[in-house]
Formats: C-alpha cells, structure tokens, sequence
C-alpha cells in the first residue's frame, strides 16, 4: 500500500473515493487489527496514510515528529513517511475549522457544549479554544474532572449559543437515538454533528425542525481529507475543490424520496427518475406486499391498519438509511414522524402536490376508495406533507414537466 486508510474497523468509508478525485493516486482501505497495529507501524511500507479509531494516540510513539498542532491536540491522523522516518499532522483541526468557517459559525466569544469526551473530540476542543470560544462545556456519560454529566446539561446550560456532538450516537445503524434533546436550548444557533452517515441524525433533524442552522461531518471530511493530501504531495490544493467534491459526493449519496397523496404520480415519476438519474427506484408499497406476500387491501381486512402502519414503518427505516435510491412511499408514510425522520435521514423529501379535484379515488384502495375518502385523507395529510417536505413540486401538467422542475430544482436549489 502506498497511500490509503489505517483503523481497525473501517466499514463504509468515503474516503478512498474522496482522495482519487483530489490527487492521482491509488487509496487503498485497509483494516488493521490491534495485534497487528505495531508491526504494520515498524515496516513502514507505505508513502502516506491517514490514521482513524482506534490508532490516533497510538500512532505517536511510531512518529520522529509531529506538527505543533498535532502535539497539542495528542492525536494523529495523518502520517508522511520522509526516508524511513514518520511525521504526523491532524487536519481534524483544518477540516473543522473550515466548516465553521464555511457555514459562518462564529464561536468567539459563545458558549458551546461539546457532547463527548473521546478523541474525536480533541481536535473540536482545540480548534474551539484557537477561535476563542466564551465558555466551552463538555457533556460526557463518564465523568472525568473537564465534563458534565448529561443531566447537569440539562439544568445549567440551556442557554448555549452552539451545540457540537463528537459522540457516535445516532450514526447509522441507530439513526433512532439522539444525544441531546434540543426543545429547552432556546438561545441555541447553530448544531453541527460530526457524523456524515447518515447525512441527518436526528439530532440534525430536530435542529432543523426548531430553526436552528444544522451542520453534518461530511464537508469535515472532505476538507481534512483536502489538508491531508497537502501533506501527502507537499503541494497547495484550492479550497473550491473541497465544496466541488462535497457537493458531488452529497448528491450521489442522498436519496430522493417522493410523498404524496395517493394518485399523485409518485411511482410513475419515481420510475422516471430513476431512469434518467441512473439510479435504482424502490415502491415502498410494493416492498410491503412482497414482505407479506398480500396485496394491501387484503392485509388491510386481514389485520388492521395499525398493523399495516407497523410493516410501513420497517420498510421506511429498511430503505430510508440506504444510499443513492430514488423513493416512492405510500400516501399514509407520513403519519408516523418515524417515517419521516427515516426517510429524512438520508433523503431529501419531495412533496408532489395535485389539486383535491385531480385526484383519483379507487376503490381498491382501503381509504381512498371514494371522492368523499380521498377529501377527507386531502385534509388530514396536507398539513403533514407540508411540514415533512424539502421541496414541494406542483404536479398539475405533464409527467415531462414535472420532471424538469424536480431536475431544475436539484441543480439551482441550495437543497
């Protein structure tokens, strides 16, 4: 290996497609186990390598040196090998400072919460105090004589100005789970979670829920990776490449997830999409019907809508964390917000609205069977789509025209 990723479990990283569209290179991802760590460390046979969990402290005594940075933060996550000999640089701190910088979040003088106490958080605590933050509180679940426990959070500063979580809950699979509940934070302006996958945690969502600027690790990732293949090629790279390759990387990964009443066009436009984006389409309905091996109607007169609203739940949570998908959902997905929150933590959501009067009953359809169904479903859903959507796309002419707007408004829209 000449240049890639060293940690004990990667999992799904980004980064090897983020590195070879920076440099003219190979990027390999490469798992070590602790056993193996000190060899790999003392045979050096590697030109450049980027370190993550567990190995960023344990990379420092392998190094002839280190950036002053990097000594202040005690922690490595890239190493250049110069003749033999390793030197290491954290641009953890780069790649945060950027993103502050980038969403104008400006922390002099604030006081901030840091949720979590491990080392992904040493490079946010040093970029804080850098940028002379007010008052820098830090939440952890084990005490330690620097932290707060989550309950003294709670009683004494519920009046930060910025909320910022190192800590990996709500990263995928347990997108259900939160750090902070945000409703008593009424002074707060900005959240940013250090987490890229999904693309929103539901600490993000609730953020954007009450109006709060809300902020995911993915640009982090881009720019450190950036600052690291500065290092790598010892030559400067424009910043504009970080925004060009977040914003490419972001769309690929994200899903479009169609909501709407019933007889709006979600499948048929979904189908569309799908063909013209090059990407795979899911009919969240139709994956239900084939989990049960029933048509709706019959399961519906079988065991209930509750019943039915539980298997649409696990569909939504099934799909909604998956990558790259075009989505179709049924028309009743937005009565639970869990669905919603499943849907929204990967995907963008895309009201398709049509006038009550162009709307189709059938009455194959368990509550949409009649004109009068479909008026009632009309009055109760409406407010909920309006409040579940990202963009909301009027599908009242053609199939093309309604394309063209969804793909218009992809390009031109800050989405």
């Amino acid at each position: 290996m000449k240049y890639g990723l060293i940690g004990e479990t990667l999992g799904h990283s980004y980064s090897k497609e983020i590195h070879e569209q920076l440099a003219d290179y190979t990027y390999d991802l490469m798992p070590v186990a602790s056993a193996d760590f000190p060899a790999f460390m003392k045979h050096r046979k590697f030109q450049a390598i980027n370190v993550t969990i567990p190995y960023k402290e344990q990379v420092i005594p392998y190094l002839a040196g280190m950036d002053e940075r990097s000594k202040a933060i005690q922690a490595v996550n890239t190493i250049v090998n110069q003749n033999g000999k390793l030197y290491g640089f954290n641009t953890d701190f780069d790649g945060f400072l950027y993103t502050l910088k980038r969403h104008q979040i400006d922390v002099a003088r604030k006081k901030v919460i840091v949720l979590g106490y491990g080392g992904a958080s040493k490079a946010v605590l040093a970029v804080l105090k850098y940028l002379k933050a007010g008052t820098i509180i830090i939440v952890n679940r084990t005490p330690y004589a620097a932290t707060i426990s989550y309950e003294e959070c709670y009683r004494t500063c519920t009046d930060a100005d910025i909320i910022i979580n190192t800590t990996s809950v709500g990263m995928y699979p347990k997108i259900e789970s939160s750090p902070l509940d945000l409703h008593n934070f009424q002074k707060c302006e900005a959240v940013i979670d250090i987490i890229y996958n999904p693309l929103k945690t539901k600490l993000l969502i609730e953020a954007k829920q009450l109006g709060i600027k809300a902020v995911n690790g993915l640009e982090m990732l881009v720019a450190q990776a950036k600052y690291a293949v500065e290092h790598f090629q010892n030559q400067k790279i424009d910043n504009s490449r970080i925004d060009d390759i977040y914003q490419s990387l972001h769309q690929r990964v994200r899903n479009l997830v169609l909501i709407g009443m019933p007889s709006v066009g979600k499948t048929t436009i979904g189908r569309q999409l799908s063909r013209i984006m090059q990407r795979p389409f899911v009919d969240l309905d139709q994956k239900l019907v084939e989990t049960v091996n029933m048509s709706i109607p019959d399961y519906f007169q079988a065991h209930g809508e509750t019943a039915f609203r539980d298997r649409e739940s696990e569909v939504c949570r099934q799909y909604g964390v998956q990558n790259n998908l075009i989505i179709a959902t049924g028309g009743g997905a937005v009565l639970r917000y869990e669905n919603i929150q499943a849907l929204q933590s990967n995907g963008l959501i895309i009201w398709l609205r049509r006038p009550l009067s162009e709307l189709i009953s059938d009455e194959t359809r368990p509550l949409s069977s009649s004109p009068q169904a479909i008026k009632k479903l009309y009055q109760e859903r409406l407010p909920l789509y309006e409040k579940a959507a990202d963009l909301i796309i009027d599908n009242d002419q053609s199939l093309d025209h309604t394309i063209q707007q969804i793909l218009q408004s992809l390009i031109n829209g800050n989405l």
